[in-house]
């Protein structure tokens, strides 16, 4: 059993949690991803580590509420347990030889972009970040962001804070103004990733993209996150949980992943409101 150390919401349907798992918070880094179940009969889902205190023996994670597991896991409070939290898992984001690098996160994906950032910030890189939300009430991190970056841009779809627009529009100024980054890294929604690499590919910058399919045991064995990858015009099938999250931006099939992520969106709104169902029928007998 692992403990729910703290407790926050980051806004209506993003919350924040410190988790109380040693071994894990020794060995993460940034890029990796854990696997927990919330309860004995609660399925497998995944989840990015935000961050470590290796000397509290905690870890961070930070989640958008879409789904049943998640409703769950957000109706948990500090000081109670969840059962499962194995990892780390995956590949940690390769920062070897980076020494000018853009960070682009769209949405929750922000809670993974960050911790990426901090390392790079860490390392003496110079970092560039740009966060992009659909309103002002769905920000999240910026403080964090504004502590590890040397220049940082808030975009909204809306306009409602900071910039209107995404953030393919300031990668491309800065771009277009001659900024030679060694590394693009993008997390976020498939498309916000897809347009960036878009956005990038004239100007023949690499660009790492953090893919997160559907995924269930995280060793490569179930092949739920197998993702198709076009490399020298061959197609390839690799595993995000193993081979990944991280891949080459120019090699991933956007299109195949987002037709695969849209497979079980009906089965997860079902169960998502019956979840919700329960819980609200849980306070009114309560």
């Amino acid at each position: 059993m692992y403990k729910i150390v703290t407790r926050k919401s980051l806004n209506p349907t993003v919350t924040q949690m410190e988790i109380e798992a040693p071994l894990v918070a020794k060995k993460a880094k940034p890029g990796q991803f854990i696997i927990l179940r919330v309860d004995d009969e609660g399925e497998r889902i995944p989840l990015t580590v935000a961050g470590t205190n290796p000397e509290n023996g905690t870890v961070k994670i930070i989640f958008q509420i879409v789904g049943a597991t998640t409703k769950k896991l957000d109706c948990k409070k500090e000081g109670e347990y969840i059962t499962d939290f194995a990892g780390p898992l995956g590949v940690p984001t390769h920062t070897d030889g980076i020494k000018k690098v853009c960070i682009i996160g769209g949405g929750v994906g922000c809670a993974i972009a960050m911790p990426v950032a901090e390392e790079f910030h860490r390392l003496g890189a110079e970092v560039t970040s740009i966060i992009g939300f659909r309103n002002k009430d769905l920000l999240i991190l910026e403080d964090e962001f504004n502590a590890c970056s040397d220049r940082l841009t808030v975009m909204t779809d809306d306009g409602s804070y900071a910039n209107k627009g995404n953030v393919t529009q300031p990668l491309k100024e800065y771009l277009e103004k001659g900024e030679k980054f060694d590394m693009i890294i993008t997390i976020g929604p498939l498309i916000m990733m897809k347009f960036v690499v878009e956005t990038a590919k004239p100007y023949n910058i690499p660009v790492t993209v953090s893919m997160n399919p559907i995924m269930i045991d995280g060793t490569g064995m179930c092949g739920g996150c197998r993702l198709s990858l076009n490399k020298d015009g061959k197609k390839v099938t690799k595993f995000a949980c193993v081979d990944g999250p991280d891949f080459n931006g120019y090699e991933v099939d956007f299109d195949e992943a987002m037709s695969r992520g849209r497979m079980y969106a009906d089965y997860e709104r079902h169960a998502y409101e019956k979840t919700c169902n329960l819980f609200k029928g849980a306070d009114n007998n309560g």
